[in-house]
């Protein structure tokens, strides 16, 4: 596959900066009486009084505050939010915004999106995963029994808006777990993006901001072309099968990973996977491993205690797959390009060893 040109079709209009908060969202509020807005503790803290300095009539919003964390993405409070609006009686012209990270686009995105068959919701991500991955694409979801994103819907937001600037308000582990989310764009899809990332040196914010334009581009265009994930659009799940698994058995450990964090140490394992099935030349393996292994260094020791048999059960359970004995995976046959659809069973896992 090659590289997604600049302005390809876009699905969600994609707003930028603080100028179209202060006059796109508001002039969506004044069509909406009601108004309702979802994030956590810490975006009420740090984020939530900078949109409100530029939008401030986002003061008639409903805010509602949930603890933040992957636990909370779950049916129950996905149920306490649609007695919420029922209490409130909101109907299907109401205006839901989702102001946060992975959890707040992701749960908040799906009451929004059944709650009365659905009404508009808009996404402000506030971390730099949320900004190119969870707010992007229309994939709404909360986890069942533990198991990642396993109950949800395609829908798509009415509006996203990226403000880099409320990547100032990140700690350095988030961060990062965004930037992974942008590595797997550049390995299945751009290879010239890949090679700006070797070189990258961020001394601010606002040098991020091209580089999120780029993976925001390469998400959109893909999502364009295949919005229910019928083909296409699986590419965009390289990394996530071993690292949605590494997620869900750490998930209740002392030591939980953030979803980029499992997505980037996933990358590492299907990349060496790729490898070892021969579809990936191994100097271009070997390559893509030590850049990951350089970025996530601080997490190598997970995975060497990891006993790859552990996590069967849970790759068996992944919702990719389409037959209960078999594991679907994305995987790379070079930079920039990746080959779908490729399925194993349990035998073949239990052959390969990815410490090796």
């Amino acid at each position: 596959m090659g590289s997604i040109p600049i302005g390809a079709t876009m699905i969600t209009p994609i707003h930028w900066g603080e100028h179209a908060l202060a006059t796109t969202l508001d002039q969506m509020l004044a069509q909406h009486e009601q108004v309702f807005l979802l994030l956590d503790e810490n975006v009420l803290e740090f984020c939530y009084p900078k949109l409100l300095a530029i939008c401030p009539a986002l003061k008639k919003a409903e805010v509602i505050e949930i603890e933040s964390g992957e636990a909370q993405k779950n049916i129950d409070i996905a149920t306490q939010l649609w007695e919420m609006l029922t209490q409130h009686q909101a109907t299907r012209k109401s205006l839901w915004i989702n102001l946060g990270g992975g959890v707040v686009s992701d749960l908040g995105g799906f009451v929004a999106a059944t709650y009365k068959r659905g009404i508009d919701f808009v996404q402000i991500p506030t971390t730099l995963l949320a900004q190119v991955d969870a707010s992007v694409g229309g994939k709404q979801a909360i986890d069942f029994l533990d198991y990642k994103n396993q109950i949800g819907v395609f829908a798509m937001p009415k509006a996203v808006f990226i403000h880099a600037d409320f990547l100032d308000t990140l700690p350095d582990n988030h961060l990062l777990a965004g930037f992974m989310e942008m590595v797997k764009h550049a390995l299945i899809l751009d290879k010239a993006y890949w090679q700006d990332l070797q070189h990258l040196q961020i001394d601010t914010v606002a040098d991020l901001l091209p580089l999120i334009q780029r993976s925001v581009e390469i998400k959109q265009s893909v999502v364009a072309q295949d919005p229910t994930e019928l083909g296409l659009r699986k590419c965009l799940n390289f990394g996530h099968t071993f690292g949605h698994a590494l997620e869900t058995l750490l998930m209740h450990s002392e030591n939980p990973l953030l979803h980029g964090e499992a997505v980037g140490l996933g990358m590492i394992l299907e990349t060496k996977l790729s490898a070892h099935l021969g579809f990936l030349p191994q100097a271009e393996a070997t390559a893509i491993i030590a850049y990951l292994e350089k970025r996530l260094a601080h997490l190598l020791p997970i995975l060497e205690k990891i006993d790859i048999q552990a996590l069967l059960p849970l790759l068996l359970q992944d919702k990719k797959n389409t037959n209960t004995e078999q594991i679907s995976f994305v995987l790379l046959k070079g930079i920039g390009s990746f080959i779908l659809d490729i399925s194993l069973d349990a035998n073949a896992i239990h052959a390969y060893s990815p410490q090796a």
